[in-house]
């Protein structure tokens, strides 16, 4: 009976190792425990007392020179090296000292790499990032980046400084997170570099609704369709000024394009879109507009806010630039930012060019398609995905037509059975002399308009805004990028996959893209509104901002003797334009005779309501829920098949636009009633029911329903910050909505007896949560606060103080 004890016991305790030690036990996402809690290396070590950041001075294979990094009072690394190899590698070593889980999973996300490190729940997103091509995309442009030796030159020294880092690495000095999830790193490559720039890609320039427009058309018919869904919002401020005028010949499109393909619904659902309705910001303002004559440069680009943050705050020195600004963890340089001379900054600007084309099958076996009267063979690429627990990984064959991948195989629309993607950036680059990577290096060596200008035609995807201001009094905005020529209405729908008129006609000349320098206005700028008016010569469609663009214009113009300021106090403005022109026309409406004195008490406080999202009030939640269920209310029509096919959304301007000038419309006919309403009855009814809804239970302040929030990347909660007190909306300059909002908000001042900026963002320099610099600016930055930038003359430069100093030496290998 003891022995019979002892082995139960013996059993016991093996069992309870066997779980301690082991991640992920019995399915569960439970961590190994016992490394975790181990005392020496577990998660203990990743605790960081305030104040705890002494100089250090290592000897690393790979550099030429010494490397001298100063760290200030915010943890902001400033370097300072003897060549450009030197401050890139660095770069990549101070980077990856504070975000390599960030640049980890990253890059595992985009290019499909989930699943063998968190298990099966990962592997439906792994599937559709292979099934996208996505790292086949990331490879045939990094085989052209190489061959570029200024691009090679920078990925590889930044390269060399991440894995620098990750090699003298011990399991106790793994962040937190990859002791949470039981997994360790891996070398960084250039690839992986490439990938996270896909990633930004994808994130910026894959938005389209060709499925959703497709389907919309056949639902409603053509005239319908065009009623309520126009491409232009004829109230738009567009980004270029009409004064600038189109002084080139236009390339034609030589092929007329077939009929529509609208043989049927299409039952797939869309690809997960980028956030709608939300975007960035920035301008530049001529010193003929500025209080002490300099021009001064803004920029606040709106991406999802995430724990760490998305940006890396960093200087860099070299005798080729001395350049301030955010970087992206991953790639070299500074993405942001400005220099002695030119400060510049971007916003997307939100062209299409994503297109899905229908496949026809030649027969079941699925491996050729018919093309232009013949037939073609589908390319294959085996995908190899593992996953944490399997002993076999998943192998599959992503099949490769002559738009693109084909993501959609088993479509049941019409004698259609495959969707293949065509991305622009899917496509292999152009041959040229440089790339994207170098695009931001040059423009931190640029000097005046002509480098800045030079620097940008290496850049092709995502197309940017690139704002420009130089102490030399230019100011300049261009829309940068490459884009396809197109007839009207092309890749708005979805294409007939088997004739080749159907592809895009060439790219817009880069002399013939939008762009506009010192205009006589005196300001420049962009907030993802249309790039031109209607007299721009090429046609192009996709997603753009309809008031955020119009209310800075409008501020921007009626400014004068502006100061920093005053600048950033229209960045943090929470003034929905959308709520200015939608509330009048809503109160007009609504018949004030057939309320009762509870609602006219609503009324009234909606009447003296100035349209700012102000966090604290409860004004923007009782006009935000009268105006959705509006809208629901009007397209129930569309809306209703939701559920079973992608259909598009009228814009908020069109529905504006119909309660304006037309409130008789048929569309606001309530479906679920044998009576056809107006606007007027329809607005009442719902005014009526969000008056109900707010008796029963009070409203809320707007602070608790946006619910701004700072999540972190695995959406941890002990690590992320939510319900933040910031004022603003998605139409609003200050564009903050859930888990979005001003990523990093800038202003230069481009003085001529030096340059001064401020700047800020939702986060901090660690990427430790054990840190007290992990989140040390969410709080700053929810008020709408800046921190004065401290741009380092040279590592001598002694006018604020540094905390901690790095002395980076060269070994022999």
């Amino acid at each position: 009976m003891r022995f019979l004890k002892f082995i139960l016991l013996a059993l016991l305790g093996v069992s309870l190792l066997w779980v301690l030690n082991t991640h992920n036990p019995f399915g569960s996402p439970l961590p190994a425990m016992g490394p975790l809690l181990n005392p020496v290396s577990g998660f203990w070590a990743n605790a960081e007392k305030k104040g705890a950041f002494p100089d250090l001075k290592l000897s690393l294979p790979g550099l030429k020179s010494t490397v001298t990094v100063k760290f200030d009072e915010r943890r902001v690394p400033h370097i300072f090296a003897q060549n450009n190899a030197d401050a890139f590698f660095a770069q990549g070593y101070i980077t990856a000292y504070n975000r390599l889980w960030q640049m980890d999973m990253s890059t595992r996300k985009v290019g499909g790499r989930l699943a063998e490190v968190v298990g099966e729940r990962a592997l439906e997103s792994d599937l559709l990032q292979r099934r996208k091509g996505i790292v086949k995309a990331a490879e045939e442009a990094l085989k052209v980046w190489e061959k570029s030796a200024e691009d090679l030159a920078i990925l590889n020294a930044y390269v060399a400084g991440v894995n620098a880092y990750i090699s003298q690495l011990k399991p106790a000095q793994y962040p937190l997170e990859y002791k949470l999830l039981g997994f360790k790193p891996e070398p960084w490559t250039m690839l992986r570099s490439v990938l996270f720039f896909k990633a930004m890609q994808e994130d910026l320039c894959a938005r389209n609704e060709d499925l959703a427009a497709t389907n919309t058309l056949k639902i409603l018919g053509e005239e319908r369709f065009q009623d309520l869904f126009p491409e232009y919002n004829p109230k738009q401020s567009p980004i270029i000024p009409s004064e600038v005028k189109w002084n080139f010949a236009p390339v034609k499109p030589q092929i007329k394009l077939p009929e529509s393909l609208l043989s049927g619904l299409f039952p797939e659902k869309n690809l997960p879109q980028p956030y709608e309705g939300i975007g960035s910001n920035n301008w530049a303002v001529s010193g003929q507009k500025t209080l002490n004559g300099n021009p001064i440069l803004c920029n606040d680009p709106h991406l999802g806010l995430t724990l760490p943050s998305i940006w890396f705050e960093i200087q860099m020195q070299s005798p080729e630039f001395n350049s301030y600004g955010v970087s992206l963890p991953g790639l070299p340089g500074v993405i942001i930012g400005f220099n002695e001379n030119i400060a510049w900054g971007q916003t997307n600007v939100g062209q299409d060019v994503l297109d899905w084309y229908a496949i026809k099958w030649v027969d079941n076996k699925r491996q050729s398609y018919h093309f232009d009267g013949g037939t073609r063979e589908v390319e294959t690429r085996e995908e190899v995905i593992k996953v944490l627990g399997k002993k076999e990984p998943l192998k599959i064959q992503v099949k490769y037509t002559n738009w693109g991948p084909l993501v959609f195989e088993d479509s049941t629309s019409s004698a259609y059975y495959g969707l293949a993607m065509h991305w622009l950036a899917s496509d292999r680059p152009d041959k040229r002399s440089f790339y994207e990577a170098s695009t931001f290096i040059r423009l931190m060596k640029a000097k005046n308009y002509n480098e800045y200008a030079e620097a940008l035609t290496g850049y092709d995807a995502p197309a940017q805004n690139f704002v420009f201001a130089a102490r030399d009094g230019d100011i300049a905005l261009k829309v940068n990028g490459k884009f396809p020529i197109k007839q009207k209405e092309q890749g708005r729908f979805v294409q007939d996959g088997s004739l080749s008129s159907n592809a895009w006609q060439g790219f817009i000349p880069r002399d013939q893209i939008p762009q506009v320098r010192n205009p006589q206005r005196g300001f420049v700028a962009s907030a993802n509104q249309n790039s031109a008016d209607q007299t721009y010569p090429y046609y192009y469609n996709g997603g753009f901002d309809d008031y955020r663009g119009r209310f800075i214009n409008r501020s921007l113009a009626a400014m004068e003797k502006i100061t920093v300021k005053d600048l950033m106090g229209l960045q943090n403005n929470p003034h929905s334009l959308q709520a200015e022109e939608a509330l009048p026309l809503f109160l007009k409406l609504l018949p004030l005779d057939q309320l009762n004195a509870e609602e006219k008490a609503v009324y009234q406080k909606l009447s003296k309501w100035d349209g700012n999202y102000n966090y604290q009030k409860t004004e923007p939640v009782v006009f935000q829920t009268w105006f959705d269920s509006t809208y629901i209310y009007t397209f129930d029509e569309l809306i209703q098949w939701r559920d079973s096919v992608e259909v598009m959304n009228v814009e908020s301007w069109r529905f504006l636009e119909l309660l304006e000038k037309t409130p008789e419309h048929e569309v606001f006919d309530w479906q679920k009633t044998k009576k056809i309403e107006n606007a007027a009855e329809v607005l009442l009814m719902t005014f009526r029911k969000a008056c109900a809804q707010f008796k029963k239970a009070p409203a809320k302040a707007w602070r608790e329903v946006n619910n701004a929030s700072v999540n972190h990347l695995a959406r941890i909660p002990a690590f992320s910050r939510s319900n933040l007190p910031i004022s603003g909306y998605a139409q609003a300059p200050n564009a903050t909505r859930n888990n979005h909002g001003p990523s990093w908000r800038m202003v230069v001042e481009m003085a001529k007896d030096g340059v001064k900026a401020w700047g800020v963002y939702p986060g901090g320099t660690s990427g430790n949560p054990g840190s007290p610099f992990y989140d040390h600016m969410v709080d700053q930055w929810a008020k709408g606060e800046y921190n004065e930038l401290f741009f380092m003359r040279n590592a001598e430069d002694k006018r604020k103080s540094t905390v901690s100093e790095w002395s980076f030496g060269s070994i022999s290998k």
